[in-house]
């Protein structure tokens, strides 16, 4: 360490010298009793200071997409020949088809906006009643059938938006709002028969085996066990929903 520096420190602080910073410290604690100390670094990122390093060794700099300035090296993939898009004239010409699935996304003219005559032209939605007498695998369509229409009706309403048409969206809205009503009560029909499939479970469990009307009105629920009532299996078929 530097004497001066030692001198210093030691008037300063009165520190011991056990207590100093180690050797390579000793010029950033160079201060003098006037004024505060000042950090200063070794280097500079001035262009005149980098220019005295040499000669830049970066290859890729410089290389922007945007200036279109290339690598100043070939790369491993400028041997192959990059490959060439065929023109409309010399492609071969396929069939259509008319009937394809993705146009169940649009109207039946197959244009992204639809009229409002053919919004405004629905019936009303489906009742509790009516698809409580349906299957499973009905209730599945019905509910893709849903969500297909509310797909075409949001393109033909951002569709309108682009073109700022300011026309259709009274009936689009009133269109989506019965097929909203659809699938809550499609929803609804299917929480009433897990509840009933979680009763029939709870009843099983207690050991009760339906046979007929009059064995389920003599015996309490509560009463049953299996060993007092021991019915075939094959009965707990009949509740299935």
């Amino acid at each position: 360490m530097h004497r001066p520096v030692v001198t210093r420190i030691a008037q300063h602080g009165g520190a011991a010298l056990a207590e100093l910073p180690p050797p390579y410290l000793a010029p950033s604690l160079h201060f003098s009793r006037s004024r505060a100390p000042v950090q200063t670094s070794s280097f500079s990122t001035t262009a005149a200071v980098a220019a005295r390093r040499g000669r830049d060794m970066n290859r890729t700099r410089g290389v922007s997409a945007i200036h279109r300035t290339g690598p100043r090296f070939n790369l491993s993939a400028s041997k192959y020949p990059l490959p060439k898009p065929v023109s409309r004239d010399q492609m071969k010409a396929r069939p259509s088809t008319p009937n394809h699935g993705l146009w169940g996304f649009f109207p039946p003219t197959h244009e992204a906006l639809s009229t409002t005559e053919y919004d405004a032209a629905f019936g009303r939605p489906w009742s509790v009643q009516e698809l409580r007498n349906k299957s499973w695998e009905d209730l599945h369509k019905l509910w893709w059938v849903c969500v297909k229409e509310r797909n075409r009706i949001a393109t033909s309403n951002l569709e309108r938006s682009r073109l700022k048409a300011g026309f259709g969206d009274h009936e689009a809205n009133q269109r989506d709002d019965a097929i909203v009503v659809t699938q809550k009560t499609i929803k609804h029909v299917l929480r009433e028969r897990f509840y009933a499939w979680e009763d029939a479970n709870r009843l099983y469990a207690k050991g009760y085996r339906p046979q007929d009307q009059d064995t389920m009105e003599e015996t309490p629920l509560d009463e049953l066990a299996p060993a007092e009532d021991p019915f075939k299996e094959g009965a707990v078929k009949e509740t299935k929903l």
